[in-house]
């Protein structure tokens, strides 16, 4: 465990360089966050009332809570290398290392995300709060719940990605299920718009997908959408979703083991 906290500190570290960079993605998601709020301010007003059960207050803070967790569940997987590493050969060296690599990639996103938690995900929510208004709970549950959730998302976001990346092994370009990946996770997850707005039959077929578990289940507890015995079920089937996509990176990276094709030899 030792060698897990190393890493996730080397994780904090290396994403504290990049405070400029920090400023400015803390800055361009506020700007959007004022463009999706206005939006969605707007959908409700044509509506002349609550749409999929959010009223202007919830869309609100939605799109701000959305804005403010981007970075820190790196819903685009961009922070992952294990693709590249797979291309460049050094894969075979993270094989040799004395630590599990989906392990060592955790731990380095852990760190990461303790270190953008706060710098990225501050100032839209204060510019939020200011703008439009928010929906604080008034008890301490939410709260609870919703940051382990967060964590619980980041973890299945990460090994989402990492398990696409991988692919790697195998077909060496991969682009192209990473693009796939991420259109069917920002269309599915509630980053968009909430999945309680998509028509019924897609609205069943994101549910039945893990992709809601990364971003809508999240951004739900934390707005008391969900309480009581459905927060206990979303958040089951958040664990489930995460076991399930953990499971599969280590079997792909035991069968990649056997078989490592790296472009050029």
């Amino acid at each position: 465990m030792r060698t897990y906290w190393e890493l996730a500190k080397a994780g904090f570290r290396r994403y504290a360089r990049y405070r400029t960079a920090v400023a400015a993605s803390a800055f361009t998601n506020t700007v959007f966050g004022l463009i999706r709020a206005s939006l969605l301010l707007a959908a409700i007003d044509i509506a002349g009332g609550p749409v999929g059960g959010y009223n202007a207050v919830q869309a609100a803070t939605y799109v701000w809570l959305s804005q403010a967790l981007l970075g820190p569940l790196d819903i685009w997987g961009s922070t992952i290398t294990v693709g590249d590493r797979v291309k460049s050969g050094d894969i075979a060296v993270d094989f040799l290392r004395p630590v599990s690599v989906l392990g060592a990639s955790l731990a380095t996103n852990a760190g990461r995300m303790a270190f953008e938690l706060l710098p990225r995900g501050i100032p839209p929510l204060v510019v939020g709060a200011l703008v439009t208004g928010l929906h604080v709970p008034d008890t301490i549950g939410p709260y609870l719940w919703g940051a382990f959730s967060v964590a619980v998302a980041s973890v299945l976001c990460h090994c989402y990605y990492f398990a696409v990346h991988l692919t790697a092994l195998w077909t060496i370009e991969n682009r192209g299920f990473l693009v796939l990946a991420m259109t069917l996770q920002q269309s599915l997850s509630g980053f968009v718009v909430p999945v309680s707005w998509f028509p019924d039959w897609l609205q069943q077929i994101a549910w039945l997908s893990p992709f809601p578990s990364m971003f809508q289940v999240p951004v739900d507890l934390l707005t008391e959408r969900l309480s009581g015995a459905d927060a206990m079920l979303a958040l089951a089937l958040q664990a489930g979703w995460t076991v399930a996509f953990v499971g599969l990176c280590l079997a792909l990276l035991a069968r990649g083991r056997r078989k490592v094709v790296i472009q050029g030899g």
